[in-house]
């Protein structure tokens, strides 16, 4: 058990399974992917050892919901939105990498000088309402995101972004994200740049990836360069020579399919991408070029209204890494129709995998391997490979 006395004092229960051996955690997670898999033919399904994560400091990424006054801020979480005094200050959370304990009290005397008040729920007045800081783990470098509620307060942040850098030079991408909803959203559609660069970028096992605001990137670098890598492994002795990447986010599956593919004899391998983030997209585009890979497509669509409107050229391999409710029936019996030989299913809800390749008839899993994204917690990532079965 990682000691942690926001747990203790009973303040922050996010890490649910804090209190339960890492071993049996892990053996919680595979009981519950098995009962997933219970009603399909698994008889020759090939189980891999659980891809473990460091058990503190693996997250990238924090996010603080604001509170307090604009002299005394609370970085953290509240208990009660409806209640300020519920605030828990989290700036030592031991998920985070333990240099962010230095750097959130630089944000906190930030806050105060540019006049950033902190969004009260209850009384509906306010600015400020997250800090969004995220790391790059191959560089150092810093994006940090204010989520604010109008533009009342833009001029004051670039007047004191100088003086932030400068106490903070590793911060390399600043924006401001305008969310002015009365609801429970993290960010709004407006994101507006306070620096010219607006990419981090990121390294795993020697690909390049590029984190964006508004485009989604694992909070678990450690787990997620094992999930691409692992992916890339699966597929680059597979007799594929198209492929296609749906849901791709900044496309990390796709990326590290296509180099492991190209790179086997010289392969030509097409590839495309599709996600409907723009955000997202853009990244993906610039790893394509730093790779200098050939035959590659991102685009910024809808993946389901992709794969279901009329694409003639059909795929030899479909990677698919939805969101949490899955591909859904519709796309999983057009895929039965277009039968490409191999399917990578990656998801963060085995729940609804496992009713998606209950509709994936044409298909048996011959692969399978977990990924514990999210320690203490009942969530897990799941890889698994898909063969069309032939009659």
């Amino acid at each position: 058990m990682i000691d942690c006395r926001h747990y203790q004092a009973g303040s922050c229960r996010s890490c649910q399974w804090l209190e339960m051996p890492y071993e049996r955690q892990i053996s919680e997670k595979i009981a519950h992917l098995k009962i997933q898999f219970s009603h399909l033919n698994c008889d020759d399904l090939v189980w891999l050892a659980p891809f473990q994560s460091q058990p503190s400091a693996f997250r990238n990424k924090a996010k603080m919901v604001v509170s307090g006054s604009v002299e005394r801020p609370i970085l953290g979480i509240l208990q009660d939105p409806n209640d300020p005094n519920s605030a828990v200050d989290l700036c030592d959370c031991p998920l985070y990498p333990k240099h962010f304990e230095a750097i959130l009290p630089i944000l906190k005397d930030f806050i105060g000088r540019a006049g950033l008040v902190p969004y009260n729920v209850a009384k509906k007045k306010g600015e400020l309402k997250y800090i969004l800081l995220t790391e790059s783990t191959s560089t150092g470098k810093l994006m940090l995101r204010f989520v604010l509620r109008s533009e009342n307060k833009l001029a004051l942040i670039c007047r004191e972004l100088a003086g932030l850098i400068t106490k903070l030079p590793q911060l390399e991408v600043v924006s401001v994200n305008l969310q002015p909803q009365h609801a429970a959203i993290l960010e709004g559609e407006q994101e507006i740049f306070l620096t010219e660069q607006q990419f981090l970028a990121e390294s795993f096992n020697n690909i390049p990836l590029f984190i964006r605001p508004q485009g989604f990137f694992q909070t678990n670098p450690q787990v997620a360069a094992g999930l691409y890598k692992t992916a890339q492994q699966w597929t680059k002795c597979l007799p594929i020579t198209k492929l296609w990447d749906l849901f791709c986010g900044v496309g990390g599956f796709g990326l590290y399919c296509a180099h492991g593919l190209q790179g086997e004899k010289g392969r030509d391998v097409e590839l495309t991408g599709i996600e409907i983030s723009l955000s997202a997209i853009l990244a993906a585009k610039i790893s394509a070029q730093k790779l200098a890979l050939r035959n590659v497509k991102f685009q910024s669509l809808d993946a389901a209204n992709f794969a279901l409107n009329g694409n003639e050229e059909k795929p030899d391999l479909v990677i698919v890494n939805p969101p949490r409710r899955g591909i859904g029936r519709e796309l999983s019996e057009f895929l039965n129709q277009i039968r490409p030989h191999f399917i990578l299913y990656s998801s963060c809800n085995a729940t609804s995998m496992g009713k998606d390749l209950g509709c994936l008839t044409h298909y048996k899993p011959v692969k399978i391997q977990l990924f514990d994204m999210f320690p203490h917690t009942a969530h897990y990532e799941v890889l698994t490979l898909l063969e069309r079965v032939t009659n």
